[in-house]
Parts: C-alpha cells; structure tokens; sequence
C-alpha cells in the first residue's frame, strides 16, 4: 500500500516541525556580589519559559498548546535553604514596560549608574555591582510581560491577546505558578514589586493567585501606586485629579525655588489642607462660586505652585497634570520632567501647551538600554537577536480595559479582597514627593477607601521620599528605599 504523506511526514518535514516547536531557552550563570565584609553566591537564571494553554476541541482536550514565550531572569542565592528564602517577583508597568527598572535601577545585584536630575551621567554609561541588593534577603524573578522585552506570542498566536488587563493577569500569574513549582518554592514567602502599572497589576495579581491557583502571598510591595484611575483621570466633569495632583505640584514649584522661604515638609502640610479642604469646595460649586471666595482660591494656588494668578484664572483653578510641567517654568524656557519633577529639559518652542518630550524620561531611557543590552549577553550568557522591548508603546496605545466597561478602573477592590481573604497580607507601598505621573495624594486618597476592616489597617505601610517616580534614581532615596524594602521582607517572612 502506498504511504499517505499527509498523515506520515518525511523526516525532513518531521525535523523541521520539531525545530520550530518552542522549547524553554534558559541559561544559568553562577556569580558573586560582594556586600560589606561578605560575598553572596548566587545563580541567575535567564531567557523564555513557554506558556501553554489547555486546549479543548468539542469538548475532547486537544493538548497543551503553546502560545507564548515569556523573558525571566531569576537570581536565587546558593546553598539556602529553600523554605526559609524569600522570593520576590518583580514586574514594571507602562503598560508595556519590560521589568528593566526595577531590575537594574534598584532591586537586582547589578544597577546601573545613570546620574540624577542635574548631573546625567554621559554614554556608555556604568554598571555596578549593587550592594543594597535586595537579594540579600530575597530571591528575584523579574518579569517581562508578553511583548515587552524578550518576550513574544509563538507563531500563529496574536500579540494583542496578551495587552489587556485580564490576559495580562493570567499570563504573569501562569509565570510565576510555573516558576514556584518548577523550582520547589511553594513553602518559601512569596512576594510581588510592581512599579506604575505594575502595581495594579500586583494588586489584581494578589487576589488572582489566590483565587485560581491558592496561593497566598506575604506581601505585596506597590511603587508609585496607581489603583484606581479616576485618580488621574483629567476627563471634563472629573475634578478629583486637579486636588489630588497639588501636593505634588507643590513639591516641584518648592524644589525649583517658586516657594520660597518654606520647608518642603511645610509646603507638603499647606498643600494637603488645602487640597483637602477648601480647595475641592471652591471646585464643586462651580460658576456659582462668590467672586471673593474665587479670588482667594486664585492667590492661594498661586502661592503653592508658583504659577501666576492671571494663568490660574485663565485656567478656571483647574492645573492639567500635562499642562503645568510646561508653564511651571515656561520663563526660563524649560520644560520639567512627567516622571520626575526635578528634571528639566528644552523645548523647540515656549509657546506649547504642553512638553514635546518628558525630560526625565529622556535622561533614563539610554543609559538603562545600553546597560541591559550588555548584560543580558555578555554577563548573563544569554543570546537573542529580537530587540529587547524596553517600552513596546503600540501596546500602551492598545491597551483594554473591556472589563470594566462603563465603569471606573479599579484594582482597589481586588487588594482589598486580597487583604480580607488573607488576613496575614502585607502591603508596602512607596511613593515620590515629585512624581507628577502617580500622585502620592492621590495614592493615599485610595489606600483611606479600601474597603478593610480596622484590624487590616496595620497591614499597610507607606513611605516618601524626596524624589519622582523612580525614587531610585536620587542616590540618598536609593539607599534608604532599599533599606526600607529589606526590613518590610523580613517583617513580612514570618520566619
């Protein structure tokens, strides 16, 4: 009988079908980081995991077909014993963001030296062994979601599937469920560091472990918060953003020397009662507001955020986030920083409503590719010639939101759930004085709502610092950040 070769390929067609079947591409490494008078040894593990899915066909399960490819790198300290070590999993936001920052800007064995607002370290740039390493009390697993860095869908599958809020969950969750298991760390205390969007992320993730696969966490560490959206939702009708954001503004005009004669801790006080108080009242009544009562909401911006009178009346005392980093210091023909309100930058013209470029953005962004670009491969041994996705900006473009339709974008329940169900959660959360993209005001604003009973309030911890988004960036915030974080994991460990 002949052969059928539709049903029995050659060996050719069955080699060539077997090469393309995606396999984990993971490489080991063993180094050491020296800290103080004592050398941690430990293994980074780095490149894609494959994510499968269950698939049924009418009913009749059809395999696990692979659909993605997702970029990690561990570092796990050597000869610990598992149960008793931490393990910390670490992602960015954006969305879109790769898990770069928090990799080599604060957490990770090696950071970059990228210089502060003012005194930018010029290309190629450094990079360093970080002796505040987080590793010292933890394991690391940084991730990069599905089209960020390394990481991409299989063939056939579409990238799109993947940037959204529900898929994006699930498929992180599905990383870090591989990870715990394949490496025996079901009984260790699991951690979660999210920055931006990575803290909503963090905080659905918490309640989805949970949930689907019942794994309760130790803590959720959250890094410039955003929880609820309708916090920086500038929208016509939505005036919260507008109060929330003036402590901030407050912060940048005092650090740029528009509000003399005041500590920032004194300009911090005035701002938060005012936002608190007198100022959402002057907002919500409107054009029915008595022309004395408008006059004094006028000076009173005025004096906290360095703008002038005519502009806040122009403006109806309503500041635009985007707006003020433009006309903050408009006279000087600068621009200031979304991310970081210390930096500052040059437009092409001062007639902008607003910035061309975000400064701060601007300052970081090389130094951080070039220092992971190198060691990926030559300190980590690991080769891909895909370009590595620091910031995939069509997925932040085409991000969904579906489910929540016709409704506010929320995680805050889903922490809140976290915290009920798992009364043992923890919650460290950290914010910048002059982070103009996540406000801490308004961060507080949402962590004063959740919906926890007053014994779950001591759960949470909150800290400042003197810096933007990226508090890591200013050296002193740096140090103490990770002091900070190193004691919350410990707290947190219950061992």
């Amino acid at each position: 009988m002949a052969k059928d070769e539709t049903t029995e390929p050659t060996s050719e067609a069955a080699a060539e079908t077997k090469a393309s079947t995606p396999t984990d591409d993971l490489v080991s490494t063993q180094h050491v980081l020296p800290v103080g008078r004592k050398k941690l040894k430990y293994t980074a593990t780095t490149g894609r995991i494959v994510l499968r899915q269950e698939v049924l066909t009418e009913g009749k399960f059809d395999g696990h077909r692979p659909k993605a490819e997702v970029f990690l790198t561990a570092y796990t300290l050597d000869d610990a014993i598992a149960a008793d070590r931490p393990v910390t999993f670490a992602f960015n936001g954006g969305p879109g963001s790769s898990s770069i920052w928090l990799h080599l800007g604060l957490l990770g064995p090696r950071r970059v030296v990228s210089g502060d607002a003012g005194e930018l370290a010029p290309p190629p740039y450094g990079l360093v062994d970080n002796a505040e390493s987080l590793l010292q009390h933890s394991d690391l697993v940084f991730i990069d979601p599905v089209s960020t860095g390394y990481s991409r869908t299989v063939e056939g599958e579409k990238p799109g599937d993947y940037h959204g809020f529900t898929r994006d969950l699930e498929s992180v969750g599905e990383v870090i469920r591989l990870w715990t298991s394949r490496n025996g760390r079901w009984m260790s205390p699991k951690f979660l560091a999210g920055e931006s969007y990575g803290t909503t992320r963090a905080a659905g993730l918490a309640a989805h472990l949970q949930e689907r696969y019942g794994m309760y966490l130790n803590g959720v560490m959250l890094i410039s918060a955003v929880l609820e959206f309708g916090t920086l939702d500038f929208s016509p009708g939505n005036d919260l953003p507008y109060t929330l954001f003036l402590p901030s503004y407050a912060a940048i005009a005092h650090y740029h020397g528009l509000v003399p004669d005041r500590t920032l801790d004194e300009v911090l006080a005035d701002a938060e009662r005012f936002a608190a108080g007198r100022y959402p009242n002057a907002l919500a009544q409107g054009n029915r507001i008595p022309d004395d009562y408008r006059a004094e909401v006028v000076t009173r911006l005025a004096s906290l955020t360095g703008l002038s009178e005519d502009y806040l009346d122009r403006v109806n005392l309503r500041i635009e986030h985007m707006r003020f980093f433009a006309e903050l210091l408009r006279s000087r023909r600068q621009v200031i920083g979304r991310l970081d309100g210390r930096f500052t930058g040059w437009d092409a013209d001062y007639a902008g409503e607003t910035p061309g470029k975000d400064p701060s953005f601007s300052a970081i962004i090389g130094p951080y590719t070039a220092a992971l670009n190198h060691y990926v491969r030559v300190e980590l041994e690991y080769e891909n010639d895909l370009p590595y996705e620091i910031l995939n900006v069509d997925a932040a473009k085409n991000w969904s939101f579906k489910e929540f339709e016709g409704q506010q974008i929320t995680v805050a329940e889903k922490l809140a759930e976290a915290m009920r169900v798992n009364p043992h959660l923890r919650v460290h959360v950290a914010s910048g004085h002059y982070d103009g993209a996540t406000p801490y005001f308004g961060t507080e604003y949402t962590l004063a709502r959740l919906q926890i009973p007053a014994e779950l309030t001591a759960n949470i911890e909150t800290k400042y610092y003197p810096a933007g988004h990226m508090m890591y960036l200013h050296e002193d915030s740096r140090r103490r950040q990770s002091d900070d974080l190193a004691t919350f994991i410990r707290s947190a460990s219950n061992r």
